[in-house]
């Protein structure tokens, strides 16, 4: 298969520039910037999303896209900018693909589509954190996050036969051992990380599985390790910082205030283990 790659010379699209090579895939990596090490075998397009005649010529002769172009946070840019920066690369991108026949897509989420980490204060209806809770999205980033959302259900409707993937990932890192170490010292308030951490293998995994498996139109994936990065028991957890916020089910352990039971039952996709011992709260 030959994959579009907006994004790739960032991390998690040099990971699926990385992965999709090692898998037998052709890949067209698309992004703002030269890469400072580029991989024998790929083809490199310095273009910025917001140019849609530069997307639509460099998707050309593809199979699918990923788009991971976005500003990953709202801290170092004016609000305006970051809104409209994802909201318009995610159009662009979507609608180029749509222009050269591709079908096959996956987008860049965040678990903040429903806002969380840049809230004045996150709220949660149940644990965990399923596809189906509200959105109470307040922020530049949740908000722009929410609209590429939207968005890929509008393509969904226009148009027959295609499948978007959009994959709310939480904080993506190397390995669980970072996180753990943040997490440890509670750097941040609870309600606004849960603990969770997404391990950039496991990112890159799934959104080429999203591009190989036929979705009918738009479905939201959370892709999240299925453990917290913190020494303690989830559902004490619980008690302690959510009192009165059901959990549905009777999970047990460390278990993921975010499920990501859908993108296992319709991607076959699993987050890898960590069993590495973790440090105690300080």
């Amino acid at each position: 298969m030959k994959i579009a790659v907006t994004g790739g010379s960032g991390k998690i699209g040099r990971a699926i520039t990385e992965m999709g090579r090692a898998q037998g895939h052709q890949i067209v990596s698309i992004d703002r910037f030269a890469p400072a090490d580029p991989l024998p075998g790929v083809t490199y397009h310095v273009a910025d999303c917001a140019d849609y005649d530069a997307l639509v010529a460099a998707f050309a002769g593809c199979d699918a896209m990923i788009h991971m172009a976005a500003i990953p946070h709202p801290m170092n840019d004016p609000n305006h900018i970051v809104h409209n920066n994802n909201v318009v690369g995610s159009y662009n991108a979507l609608r180029a693909a749509v222009e050269n026949n591709i079908f096959r897509i996956a987008q860049a989420s965040s678990v903040n589509a429903i806002g969380q980490a840049y809230s004045r204060n996150a709220r949660y209806d149940y644990f965990p954190i399923d596809e189906d809770h509200p959105n109470y999205a307040e922020d530049p980033y949740s908000l722009s996050k929410w609209i590429c959302e939207q968005q890929g259900d509008a393509f969904a409707r226009r148009y027959e036969g295609i499948s978007i993937a959009s994959m709310r990932f939480h904080w993506v890192l190397p390995d669980r051992a970072f996180a753990a170490g943040h997490y440890a010292k509670l750097d941040w308030k609870p309600d606004k990380h849960l603990w969770a951490y997404t391990r950039l293998d496991a990112a890159a995994d799934a959104c080429l599985k999203a591009v190989q498996t036929d979705l009918k139109g738009h479905e939201v994936f959370y892709i999240v390790a299925p453990d917290t990065a913190y020494a303690v028991d989830s559902t004490a957890l619980v008690a302690k910082h959510f009192p009165g916020v059901p959990i549905k089910g009777a999970p047990t352990g460390r278990w993921s205030f975010m499920t990501s039971a859908k993108a296992e039952r319709l991607l076959g996709w699993t987050h890898p283990t960590d069993d590495t011992p973790l440090p105690q709260p300080e």
